[in-house]
């Protein structure tokens, strides 16, 4: 092998606002560079991170700040694709870096999910415009490039928009059982809901707050954990308190990972009510943890979460029926252990070393001097775990 990969992504582990795509580079990353290719990150500074680092033999190269980066952007990656056989590896998850008009280099599209209408609910209106027209321009500036999708639903929505489905591979998030385990888990004494994750508006998680009004008549211990930070956390402490649920609900903002793991082992549910995600990968890390999880029933989540195996999917923004899936979990203990169990031998079935090589299969079967051969067959995050829709 020994291709350089230029990984283009905005934030990378260390950033505080890191997530699911920025734990994918990472953990990819690092087995990329154990196959044998260089793999090269290029992403945003952050308060406390070197310009420039190796993470796990994956060079990280930070440069400029939310607006200067994709402005400076260009120019670096042209620096970076002269080494011959060079792949580019776009993360799609906020701006599309439109490579393809300023290189010849063949890229390669990591999509985790894209936002649509949803970014009108997360940032301000100018932004949003930004965010939903350059999404417009994806079938375009990536005509007959190649496409990876996290979650069959990513893979629906690049269908949707114009993306031919020869053209996409779905190859699901992969996950760390050895780190995420039921053992020693120790429920709090009290019925605990945990919402784990980015706090932001799309995450939609005055739902929760909404369903906590209406379990408190029959569970009146019943408490909610918000673990994790971002923009919607001070709207989300007002809305607590206006529904009068604040006593209730405890906000621990952004924790470490052991933190996050305790968490997780005390709780005996999570919830998660967003819009729509890319795959939901904090649902697959709570299973790991023997924990059920209550979804909407809404792209990405859908595709994460086993109806009546791993957990409950209800229609999103049902408060009724959101409240009714948590109680039934958090007052029937044996069906809890039933959802535990199966929710444990879902998450057993991703690993990161198969995400990384089915990728790795996609890559090579890039042409360096082309834009790039059919793909192949899709991965389908059901059939390769051996279960059904």
């Amino acid at each position: 092998m020994g291709r350089k990969l230029l990984i283009l992504n905005e934030r990378d582990r260390c950033h505080p606002w890191a997530g699911g795509s920025e734990l994918n580079i990472s953990e990819t990353g690092k087995r990329f560079a154990a196959l044998g290719y260089e793999p090269v990150l290029l992403c945003t500074r952050c308060r406390g991170a070197a310009a420039e680092e190796m993470q796990d033999g994956m060079r990280v190269r930070r440069f400029g700040n939310r607006l200067t980066y994709y402005l400076t952007l260009p120019f670096v990656v042209r620096q970076e694709v002269k080494a011959p056989g060079t792949v580019i590896v776009e993360h799609l998850n906020k701006l599309p870096f439109c490579t393809p008009v300023y290189t010849r280099a063949p890229v390669l599209l990591l999509t985790h999910h894209l936002f649509g209408a949803t970014a009108f609910r997360q940032v301000p209106f100018p932004v949003a415009c930004v965010v939903y027209l350059a999404e417009k321009l994806i079938p375009f500036v990536y005509r007959g490039r190649r496409f990876i999708a996290v979650s069959e639903s990513t893979r629906d929505d690049l269908v949707a928009r114009g993306i031919p489905p020869s053209a996409i591979t779905v190859v699901p998030n992969g996950l760390d059982t050895d780190h995420y385990h039921d053992r020693g888990r120790a429920p709090d004494a009290r019925p605990t809901v945990l919402v784990l994750g980015r706090v932001e508006f799309y995450k939609r998680i005055e739902f929760v707050f909404r369903a906590l009004q209406r379990l408190l008549p029959a569970l009146p211990d019943a408490q909610v954990l918000v673990v994790g930070s971002g923009g919607a956390l001070e709207s989300l402490k007002r809305q607590a308190e206006e529904l009068g649920v604040s006593r209730h609900v405890t906000f621990t903002g952004f924790v470490s990972e052991s933190e996050k793991l305790a968490h997780v082992r005390r709780a005996h549910v999570v919830v998660n009510t967003s819009d729509k995600e890319g795959w939901g990968l904090t649902v697959l890390e709570a299973n790991a943890c023997g924990v059920p999880v209550v979804a909407s029933d809404v792209p990405g989540l859908r595709d994460a979460v086993r109806h009546e195996e791993s957990g409950l999917l209800v229609p999103h923004g049902d408060i009724p029926r959101l409240a009714a899936a948590v109680q039934r979990i958090l007052q029937d203990a044996e069906y809890r252990r039933r959802l535990s169990a199966g929710a444990r031998a879902w998450a057993l079935h991703f690993s990161w070393d198969r995400s990384s090589a089915d990728i790795a299969a996609v890559i090579e079967s890039l042409d360096p001097s082309t834009r790039g051969q059919p793909v192949p067959p899709v991965i389908d995050a059901r059939r390769s775990a051996g279960g059904s829709s």
